[in-house]
């Protein structure tokens, strides 16, 4: 298998890199100056068992400069809200002997959120489902730090909408492989749906700071009760914290490395880098999306939703909203 991993920050930078340290083809997909980086120096690769390393992994601005083959498999690692126009630019590609990436390629969500393989399977046949706990950090172009020891993450990997198949037993045994704990499901979905609400603290740690002390303690616990309501509402299971840490166990300790300190999760590192975008409507939009479906009030969601979409478009500096408008999120 090549893997093609398409967005080389955080998530698809960690994965490709540990893919291609571990001896798999491998070829990043970026853009701007990421991606000039990566063809220029390599990818600038931190993690605690080898420090700072240059590894010359191939890097490319987009499939008209890749000729695809049946053995490729497309890795989306990118933010919800960049998916619909991705995907759309890699379904029509043609592979060598016949068809399209849409009609012949595994495509890989290796995303939060649970909207991104509904948008996969509009325009590809074969869809996977990751579930990715993988502590990871991109602030600066063509740097990559993963500050998980001993391994670098937990994936969970299946078909979309569920099952097995025998491309996702390689693709599980090339990332066990590669210093993951890779463990192949059936019913992925479910462990995407916990991940979820695990990431519903994201839009308030962006606007808010670290969730630590009286105040945002008590805001993530609003958060997530709501979420937790909602999902009972739509019916839809999921494993609980007793299950996620059993499976997790002591795999994956968060190491700090000096000179690539971790400042917060995927959304504060949006903030931080300037995107003008954050992914919010797709992680606590997606609770207040499914609450007003089922009639569940979220109104705290829909608060860090819209500050945290506020924060983005505004070009604001990630955790500073002041102190009295994080107290009104907790007003009636």
């Amino acid at each position: 298998m090549r893997y093609i991993v398409i967005g080389a920050g955080a998530v698809g930078g960690t994965i490709g890199g540990r893919l291609f340290e571990s001896g798999h083809r491998v070829v990043l997909v970026a853009r701007g100056e990421h991606l000039e980086v990566l063809r220029r120096d390599g990818l600038g690769f931190t993690t605690p068992d080898g420090g700072l390393r240059r590894l010359p992994v191939p890097a490319v601005g987009g499939p008209e400069e890749l000729e695809l083959g049946p053995e490729d498999v497309l890795l989306l690692a990118v933010k919800t809200q960049h998916s619909a126009g991705l995907l759309a630019q890699w379904a029509g590609r043609p592979v060598a002997g016949g068809g399209t990436a849409g009609e012949r390629l595994p495509l890989v969500c290796a995303q939060n959120g649970v909207e991104n393989e509904r948008l996969a399977l509009r325009r590809f046949r074969r869809v996977y489902a990751m579930c990715v706990w993988l502590p990871s950090t991109h602030l600066e172009a063509g740097q990559v730090a993963a500050s998980g020891s001993p391994l670098s993450g937990v994936l969970h990997v299946g078909r979309y909408p569920e099952g097995i198949d025998a491309t996702a037993e390689q693709i599980g045994a090339d990332l066990a492989d590669s210093r993951f704990a890779a463990l192949v499901r059936s019913d992925v979905m479910g462990w995407k749906y916990a991940k979820l609400l695990s990431n519903l603290g994201n839009a308030l740690e962006a606007v808010g700071g670290p969730i630590e002390g009286e105040l945002r303690l008590a805001l993530l616990g609003r958060i997530a009760a709501e979420g937790a309501a909602v999902l009972a509402a739509a019916g839809i299971g999921y494993p609980d914290e007793a299950e996620q840490r059993a499976v997790r166990g002591d795999l994956v300790t968060l190491v700090p490395m000096p000179g690539a300190a971790r400042g917060g999760g995927s959304s504060w590192q949006s903030l931080a880098r300037g995107t003008g975008d954050i992914e919010a409507d797709h992680l606590s939009g997606e609770i207040v999306l499914l609450g007003r479906l089922h009639g569940v009030p979220t109104p705290v969601n829909e608060a860090v939703q819209r500050l945290a979409n506020a924060f983005a478009a505004e070009g604001r500096t990630p955790g500073s909203l002041p102190e009295p408008e994080l107290a009104a999120l907790l007003e009636p």
